[in-house]
Parts: structure tokens; C-alpha cells; sequence
């Protein structure tokens, strides 16, 4: 039997593990959240999800993405089962907001276009508003500048406030939950059994001090006197109407005086890059491409 070659097997020694690392993705990790580099090559990219959802959510549209741009994917601290780090504390929305415009800014990322679901959309915002030069263009997947409006059209932030503080309290003394989702739990978040299945095994994932005090924050956070001051262009809304005729008043409403075009998606409810992948996909690269 012939021996193999020492100089070949020295060189699959060294080569081997350099292969794959260079095939991993790199991580900026930060107090507030992290940001992987998914790679491509073009304008830049940064995909925000939302409350208690982990970077996976983006999972669909990533690959098609990377053919024409630079893709960065966020993840909160504290889902996603990564660790808390400082979002144990109040400021969550405040720090990832920061620090999404500090990394745009050390890395010199010129007018990146960012897209945001949920909570993530109104983070879209409010870097769009506190830092015009950070934000290129925005695009925001089904959420609206006061998420307050949809319990009460007149709704104002002292009037959420103690049903947000008892949702708070609540949410952080639950423990985690330890086995997988495997049945259909219901809800609103998407209108088929998987995609309502993924979701609540991402939010089983997470952990709930966080989210309870991130979604506190989101409760009452009010940017309907600050979209009309965003710059970005375009400055895209993705609402989803499967919950019935009364999304498009909502949002035509709560987006009324703002640069905002809205695009409704038909037969979806709250996760549109789930129950509508191909119009989300097709939606995103028309606004890529405008």
C-alpha cells in the first residue's frame, strides 16, 4: 500500500482549518446587538428583525441579496439565545440605534439602505431621524411610527404607559420555556401553521427580560412628530392587510405628512417574509433597485 505524501498531509493540516474559517461569517459584537457580515458585494445592506426575533427571520431573502449587495444581519442581544449583555437595563432601543450608526460610521459604509421588521422598523426610523447620513435609504416591514394607535386610534404614550408597565412586569417574570415548539399555537403573527410554529420557537428562544423590556420601549416610543424629518429615499412601508380592511386606515393614517410610500401585501399577516416570500422578495429588490 502506498504511503501518503508527508508534505500533503502537513499542508491539509494547515489549509483545512484556514478553509473553514474563511467560510464562517464575521461578527461585530456590541453591547446592544450584533452584526454579521453574510458577504456580497455591492451597496450595503443592514436587515434589522424585531421583538424577539433572531436574524434567521432574514434567512429567505439573504442568499438572493448577496448577488447584487453587501449584506449585514442584526441580532438583539439576549435572542436568538445569544447573551443579554447590557440590554438587561433600560435603553435598549437608545443603544442599538447608537451603535448601528457607530459601526456605519468606523466602517465608513456609505448611505447603506436599511431594512427593518417590527421593532426593528421603528429602529429603521429612528436611526433615519437621529442620524440622516447612517441611513441611505429605509425600508420599513409592518410597523407603524406609535404601535400604541392600533389598541386606540387617539392613543399618546402616558395613555399606554401603565398597560405597558404591567405587560413588562409580566412578560420578565416568566421563565423561559424549555421544549421546543412542535404544535401550532394560534396568534396573529402569520397566517400558516409553520410560520406560526417558527415564530413562537424564536420567541421561545429569547429571553424574556429582554424582551420584555424591549417591547416596553417599543410600546412607548412615539415617532409620528419625527418620520416627516426623515431624508431617506426611498422611504418604503410594507404593511400586511391579512388581519383585515382596517390596516390600510391605520397605516394611511399614522403615516399621514411623511415622505413614507406605503405598499400593502394581501393574504399576510404580521411576518410577511413568511407568508408572502416571494412578494417580500420581489418588494425588496424593487426598492433596492429604485
Amino acid at each position: 500500500m502506498k504511503r501518503p505524501n508527508l508534505f500533503l498531509l502537513i499542508l491539509a493540516a494547515v489549509l483545512i482549518p484556514m478553509m473553514a474559517k474563511a467560510q464562517t461569517h464575521p461578527v461585530v459584537q456590541r453591547e446592544h446587538i450584533s452584526i454579521r457580515d453574510e458577504g456580497g458585494r455591492g451597496s450595503t445592506v443592514i436587515l434589522i428583525p424585531g421583538l424577539s426575533s433572531p436574524r434567521a427571520v432574514w434567512d429567505g431573502v439573504v442568499p438572493g441579496l448577496k448577488a447584487k449587495h453587501h449584506v449585514l444581519t442584526v441580532q438583539v442581544n439576549g435572542f436568538g439565545g445569544d447573551d443579554p449583555r447590557d440590554n438587561l437595563k433600560p435603553g435598549i432601543l437608545d443603544g442599538i440605534v447608537a451603535e448601528l450608526d457607530s459601526h456605519i460610521r468606523d466602517r465608513k459604509i456609505a448611505s447603506p439602505a436599511v431594512v427593518g421588521h417590527s421593532m426593528g422598523g421603528l429602529v429603521a426610523m429612528m436611526l433615519a431621524v437621529r442620524h440622516p447620513d447612517s441611513a441611505g435609504r429605509v425600508m420599513v416591514v409592518d410597523a407603524l411610527p406609535f404601535i400604541g394607535t392600533i389598541f386606540q386610534g387617539g392613543a399618546t404614550v402616558a395613555a399606554v404607559t401603565p398597560n405597558a408597565v404591567r405587560m413588562r412586569d409580566m412578560i420578565a417574570a416568566t421563565p423561559p420555556a424549555k421544549s421546543p415548539v412542535t404544535a401550532d399555537p394560534g396568534g396573529i403573527w402569520s397566517n400558516t401553521p409553520a410560520g406560526r410554529i417558527q415564530v413562537a420557537e424564536w420567541g421561545r428562544r429569547a429571553d424574556p427580560r429582554v424582551v420584555a423590556q424591549a417591547m416596553y420601549e417599543d410600546l412607548t416610543t412615539d415617532l409620528r412628530p419625527d418620520i416627516a424629518k426623515i431624508t431617506a429615499r426611498p422611504f418604503t412601508v410594507l404593511y400586511a392587510t391579512g388581519a383585515g380592511p382596517q390596516a390600510k386606515a391605520i397605516w394611511e393614517r399614522d403615516y399621514a405628512g411623511s415622505p413614507a410610500t406605503l405598499v400593502p401585501v394581501a393574504d399576510s399577516l404580521h411576518f410577511i417574509m413568511l407568508d408572502q416570500p416571494k412578494i417580500f422578495a420581489k418588494a425588496l429588490d424593487e426598492f433596492l433597485a429604485k
